[in-house]
């Protein structure tokens, strides 16, 4: 769940970035996919710690 709201949080936060940038339609693609790629990937890690400093 952590990983799915990071990557709709991250494809918002790249496409306003670039969108305030000045970014044309592919600038804006791209930094939204990027972004979505790192924030889920910090979901993921923060899903892991969470699980594993629980047991």
């Amino acid at each position: 769940m952590i990983v799915i709201i990071g990557a709709i949080l991250g494809a918002l936060t790249g496409a306003l970035i670039a969108r305030r940038r000045k970014g044309k339609l592919a600038d804006i693609l791209q930094y939204a996919f990027v972004y979505t790629l790192i924030f889920a990937l910090a979901g993921l890690f923060l899903t892991l710690i969470i699980h594993r400093s629980s047991l």
